[in-house]
């Protein structure tokens, strides 16, 4: 059986456990060298090791997405290691647990989510970038959100304008980068119950409040990790050879009502 993705070398950010795992575990279903990136040490370990205990395809590292210094050495390493970085997934970020409502959400709570969100992307493919242009081809999917064209249901203004931020980075990105082979697009997922804080949030809500929030999604339910995680295979894939610069929904049609 052959595979998509076959000996190329992906860098996934958040992937030490919900979706940014999900998305590392499809990218080495089909072939790639993945390295795990997470700011939390210990789930790097354990997340490279349920992957894989053979290290000749999974790489797990502790990165803090929003320095740059700890970005670049990284990249480096990957490009020494593996001798080339194809696929950047932008996936660390969300409402990382500050406030939704506005009165509420301090300075601090709008530089946190902006900054990992938002700077962590735009410093990884400053950092990836150059590697691509000399590679002559690379992919960057960067995981957005519905809230950064429509609306947050369940995170603040900070988290809404993060994430439209990363659409604008990746039409940007897309234009600039399209001659050298770069492609980039976005993935922008509703709801999904991945992750302690979100799946805290759904549990909190009555038995009343799910079931208006899911009779506003046309499909009826909430979209899981992996329904996530194949859209941005196929993004990652030569299937998508001549797309780029676009935002894909998977949302199962909520903003439709």
């Amino acid at each position: 059986m052959s595979h998509r993705l076959e000996n190329r070398v992906a860098i996934i950010t958040g992937a030490a456990r919900g979706m940014g795992y999900a998305i590392a575990k499809a990218l080495y279903d089909e072939g790639a060298k993945v390295v795990i990136v997470d700011i939390d040490a210990e789930a790097v370990t354990q997340a490279a090791l349920a992957l894989d205990t053979d290290s000749a395809r999974v790489m797990g590292r502790k990165v803090d997405v929003t320095s740059k210094e700890q970005i670049q050495d990284l990249t480096r390493e990957v490009a020494s290691a593996w001798g080339s970085i194809d696929i950047l997934v932008n996936n660390a970020g969300g409402a990382l647990f500050t406030p939704h409502i506005l009165e509420e959400v301090q300075e601090k709570d709008w530089n946190l989510v902006v900054d990992v969100n938002l700077k962590g992307a735009f410093l990884f493919c400053q950092a990836v970038i150059p590697t691509m242009q000399n590679q002559g081809r690379g992919v960057i999917v960067n995981i957005s959100a519905l809230a950064a064209h429509w609306r947050a249901s369940l995170a603040g203004v900070q988290y809404t304008a993060a994430k439209a931020g990363v659409e604008g980075l990746t039409r940007q990105l897309a234009y600039d980068w399209g001659k050298s082979g770069i492609r980039v697009n976005a993935v922008a997922p509703t709801v999904t119950l991945t992750g302690d804080r979100v799946e805290a949030l759904w549990e909190s809500k009555s038995e009343e409040e799910k079931k208006k929030v899911l009779s506003a999604i046309p499909l009826g339910r909430m979209s899981t990790p992996a329904e996530v995680a194949s859209v941005v295979v196929f993004l990652a894939c030569d299937e998508s050879s001549y797309v780029t610069g676009i935002t894909i929904d998977v949302s199962g049609g909520r903003y439709l009502r």
